[in-house]
């Protein structure tokens, strides 16, 4: 089994909430996420591929949310389990730093990032992150 790990990386502006998407060279909308190297704890995963993808530093992790998602993919022709475990960062940056393995982002209000995410597991880890910060 593979397992990543990743953020849902959000920021406060005025009374909205807005939430980091990076689109994947490969052509879907997704959080910044990835391989769990050896000997790492998860939030440590999240944190280094946050600063991978986007440069974001500092981030401010929840302690309560830890969501997870499984699903399978195809590689060479065989189907790949895969773990994904997700926290919910905030942050104060607006700026975004891309890696090579992204074409793009967006900081989304939560309806309108719920509609651009490609995945449905991805849209569900959205749904909680959003219930977790609603009063």
């Amino acid at each position: 089994m593979e397992k990543s790990c990743g953020a849902v990386v959000y920021r406060p502006e005025g009374a909205k909430r807005l939430y980091l998407l990076l689109h994947y060279v490969e052509g879907h909308w997704d959080f910044p996420k990835g391989h769990v190297e050896e000997n790492e704890a998860e939030e440590e995963t999240a944190r280094r591929e946050a600063l991978e993808e986007t440069g974001m530093v500092g981030l401010d992790f929840d302690p309560l949310f830890r969501e997870k998602v499984a699903y399978s993919f195809k590689r060479e022709g065989k189907s790949v389990p895969k773990e994904v475990v997700f926290f919910l960062a905030k942050t104060a940056q607006k700026e975004v730093r891309l890696s090579d393995e992204h074409t793009g982002f967006v900081w989304l209000p939560f309806e309108s990032a719920l509609k651009k995410l490609t995945y449905r597991n991805a849209k569900g880890i959205l749904q909680k992150a959003e219930s977790n910060l609603s009063p």
